[in-house]
């Protein structure tokens, strides 16, 4: 089982984003590093439809997301985990 976090993007998130971008991304590049972001990345309009992130553990999505700039910073204005159940694998 995977786990994704689903984010809902705040009003002013084009406004909002660039301040807070260098630290998220910093934040992506760590848990990546260390196997526990396997991918992430927003939909085709970011304002209207957000992002999601796919992590390895609930613990890695869960920790993630509660330190993550871009929430902590108002950028994202809610965020929700799901646990996914992946059928195809590499």
């Amino acid at each position: 089982m995977k786990y994704v976090v689903l984010y809902t993007s705040a009003d002013d998130v084009v406004a909002k984003a660039p301040a807070h971008f260098p630290a998220h991304k910093a934040r992506l590049d760590e848990y990546h590093a260390r196997g526990d972001l396997l991918m992430v990345g927003t939909f085709g309009d970011p304002q209207r439809e957000g992002s999601m992130a796919v992590f390895r553990t609930r613990e890695s999505a869960e920790a993630f997301a509660a330190g993550d700039p871009f929430v902590v910073n108002g950028v994202v204005a809610r965020y929700e985990i799901r646990d996914w159940h992946e059928i195809l694998t590499p």
